[in-house]
């Protein structure tokens, strides 16, 4: 699978999120603003597939709410109730960034929360901004990853909240679980940037795919695992999926991964890459096996 989305003029389609619903896949990614700017930034392009290989480009969801008036994206999706539950970020507000949240009956129409944005993080080691959103249900709450920045802006990391599983996930709602980065850059190849979480339980354990180093640089995929959801211990010190060689599609980075848990039982790891340091953007995936609680990247000889 190679997609991308051509309607800005180029191919180009960041962050993905994909969840089963209504007998079909759908695709929630960020979608850059017309050159002229006339769409009014950045906004979350959604596209339906019958296959995972094949997708159709379908909607898009615009800005429209005073605080998304800069662009919106990086989209964390979840199917609760019979309903998609969406949680994306503002975009081009700096430290004042913060996870919004939004629901679909049909996959296209999301009406918003009336409190949004519903989270930014509080606390000294952090600038109080919230991007890139992920959940996952876990001990009876629907815990919320996001990444954030130090106070002087320069190193992102993650950070973690929670609020219970029969809320309506209102701002009030929330609980910040942290009192410190759960995750942030340690290893050499993470640089300064943990970024773009996503959650997969397997067994008894949490399991947390995250991009390191910011895009580009190159940014690529490493992974972690907890019991409790709080404290996270790396796998290995080198990355899970590397960015490409030189000439290949991925060649820039492989990066902001999204964890996919399909309906036949078999898990998938989407990401995004690029081999010309950004000026263009395409999503694919990897099929993720499990030994124990250690997942691999399954080969075409492994299927």
């Amino acid at each position: 699978m190679r997609f991308a989305d051509t309607s800005r003029g180029r191919p180009f389609s960041k962050d993905p999120a994909v969840v089963w619903f209504q007998n079909r896949y759908w695709l929630y990614y960020s979608r850059p603003p017309f050159g002229d700017r006339r769409a009014g930034g950045w906004s979350i392009g959604i596209a339906a597939s019958s296959d995972l290989e094949v997708w159709q480009i379908v909607g898009e969801i615009l800005p429209t709410a005073e605080y998304e008036k800069n662009g919106l994206c990086a989209p964390g999706a979840i199917v609760l109730d019979g309903q998609i539950h969406l949680f994306y970020q503002t975009y081009g507000n700096g430290p004042r960034d913060a996870i919004c949240h939004a629901v679909s009956g049909d996959g296209l129409t999301f009406q918003r929360d009336p409190t949004n944005p519903i989270f930014s993080p509080t606390g000294a080691w952090n600038c109080g901004r919230a991007i890139d959103a992920d959940v996952i249900v876990h001990a009876d709450q629907l815990w919320l990853y996001f990444a954030t920045r130090d106070p002087q802006m320069k190193i992102q990391m993650l950070g973690v909240a929670s609020a219970p599983l029969d809320s309506d996930f209102g701002r009030p709602t929330w609980t910040q679980r942290c009192t410190a980065p759960i995750l942030k850059p340690e290893l050499p190849w993470e640089m300064e940037c943990i970024e773009a979480p996503a959650l997969a339980r397997h067994g008894d354990r949490l399991f947390m795919f995250y991009g390191g180093a910011y895009n580009n640089c190159p940014q690529q995929i490493g992974v972690a695992s907890s019991l409790d959801g709080v404290n996270w211990t790396r796998l290995s010190d080198q990355p899970f999926l590397p960015n490409g060689a030189p000439g290949e599609w991925n060649a820039s980075e492989s990066g902001h991964p999204f964890f996919f848990h399909a309906p036949d039982q078999r898990d998938y790891l989407f990401f995004q890459g690029n081999c010309d340091g950004g000026k263009t953007w395409y999503l694919s995936w990897v099929e993720i096996g499990w030994r124990g609680q250690q997942p691999f990247i399954l080969s075409r000889a492994d299927l």
